[in-house]
């Protein structure tokens, strides 16, 4: 069996949430200690969680891990990033240092990281290198995980980023982090990036996948002056248009990056496992909205966390269906919108196993009848 066909094989394993352990949850949360809908979202959260777990209650979300896909990306030879490229390498280190945004987070919080170099292109010491995903105890190792497929892809200016197999290669490697967090004993988990130049393929990626005018997903970045940003919204909009692409994995070998693809894997791997799994920015939206297309049951497994201040971040959140948990004008990536989400989403599950319903509590509930059945509130 060839690797595509494995690969859709796997896709096509994804199973839609468990409808009933939803219908009970969203029955518990009707007589809980409270009235009906006033804790908001987080209730649907929770209803959410049901579904995905197949449990109405009981559910753990406390041990968590940071899926981080590393990798460079030829089009920075056209001048589209503020930033060298050199900052995806030391950056790549210094997630394992817990130096980074979202490493110190990270740290505070005791969250994993699972940091794996997919094509990063200048040359990551030996020794800071480990070839599982997990360590001998069946943890999550404080290494980078060396899944390089390349020195970075190739301009995508000139030329494809990727031939297809190496977008597919790059899925699966996405598909092995997920099964990793799995394996580990995480029972939640986010996914983030680093890759200079990765606002750019996440836009041209956008960008053929809905028919958005390139000056429509096409944002600053790390900070791109006037002249910058033109010349960026060029290229993508050439790229796009340059090429014939027929479906998601032509588009991301010819717009975009291996970081993407193997987003792109880890957002299937959470349906194929059966595990909630967190939005980050705009890159990270970007890779989940290749994962519907190739599944449309993957939403079912996706909280997204805050809202990003790319301008393109709205287009792809909107074709997922879903709303951000948060607005705090984050713009840096790396997974940094992960950890507050987890505890956003651990008080909806606070709130789903230990609040009591009104029969419980020894509260005569009489009362809420009218509210619940005409929905005032």
């Amino acid at each position: 069996m060839n690797d595509e066909k494995k690969l859709f094989e796997m896709i096509g394993e994804i199973k839609a949430a468990d409808q009933e352990a939803m219908k009970a949850a969203k029955e518990r949360q009707d007589y809980l200690a409270k009235p009906p809908g006033s804790l908001g979202r987080l209730e649907d959260m929770s209803i959410k969680l049901a579904g995905i777990t197949g449990k109405p209650t009981g559910n753990d979300v406390r041990k968590q891990c940071i899926v981080i896909m590393c990798a460079d990306n030829g089009v920075v030879a056209e001048g589209v990033a503020s930033a060298p490229q050199s900052v995806t390498l030391s950056q790549t280190i210094n997630f394992t240092r817990r130096y980074t945004g979202v490493s110190s987070m990270a740290k505070y919080f005791d969250i994993d990281l699972l940091v794996t170099d997919v094509g990063v292109a200048m040359e990551i010491p030996q020794e800071l290198y480990t070839d599982s995903m997990l360590d001998g105890e069946g943890k999550i190792p404080v290494r980078i995980v060396n899944r390089r497929i390349a020195n970075g892809t190739r301009n995508l200016a000139k030329e494809a980023a990727m031939t297809r197999a190496e977008a597919v290669q790059a899925i699966f490697i996405g598909l092995e982090a997920a099964k990793a967090v799995k394996d580990s004993g995480a029972q939640l988990f986010g996914v983030g990036e680093m890759g200079i130049g990765n606002t750019t393929t996440s836009s041209a990626v956008l960008s053929a996948l809905t028919g958005a005018k390139a000056e429509d997903v096409v944002g600053r970045g790390g900070g791109l002056n006037d002249e910058g940003l033109a010349k960026k919204i060029k290229i993508v909009n050439d790229a796009v248009n340059s090429w014939c692409m027929n479906d998601p994995i032509e588009k991301l070998a010819k717009v975009g990056g291996f970081d993407i693809c193997a987003m792109t894997g880890a957002f299937l791997g959470a349906g194929i496992f059966r595990l909630p799994v967190v939005i980050d920015g705009f890159i990270s939206v970007v890779a989940a909205c290749v994962a519907k297309e190739l599944n449309p049951r993957i939403t079912d497994y996706m909280f997204a966390s805050h809202k990003s201040y790319e301008i393109g971040y709205q287009i792809a959140l909107d074709r997922l269906g879903l709303e951000p948990m948060f607005d705090l004008r984050m713009r840096l990536g790396e997974g940094s919108g992960c950890p507050a989400a987890f505890k956003i989403i651990e008080a909806a599950v606070a709130s789903m196993n230990l609040m009591k319903t009104l029969e419980e509590a020894s509260i005569d509930g009489d009362y809420l009848e009218e509210i619940r059945r005409d929905n005032l509130f």
